[in-house]
């Protein structure tokens, strides 16, 4: 009984945290802060589509259940 217990938490919280999808615009913003935090004066982030990612390095987050891309330029003066 205690394992089918535990087995039905884990499920619920497996559930609940996959629930919890966050928006491309407000995973973009987290990241940002993040960036601006170091002190990262001149930068691009952009919101792509899986297809449009030409370097797997420049790829900062996921969103959209993996359908898109957040990819990170640090821009050279």
């Amino acid at each position: 009984m205690k394992r089918f217990a535990l087995a039905v938490i884990c499920c619920a919280l497996a559930t609940s945290a996959l629930a919890k999808t966050k928006s491309c615009e407000e995973l973009k913003a987290e990241i940002e802060a993040k960036i601006q935090a170091n002190n990262v004066s001149s930068y691009t982030l952009e919101i792509v589509t899986n297809d449009e990612v030409h370097d797997q390095n420049m790829v900062v987050g996921s969103c959209e259940n993996g359908t898109k891309k957040i990819i990170y330029q640090k821009n050279d003066r």
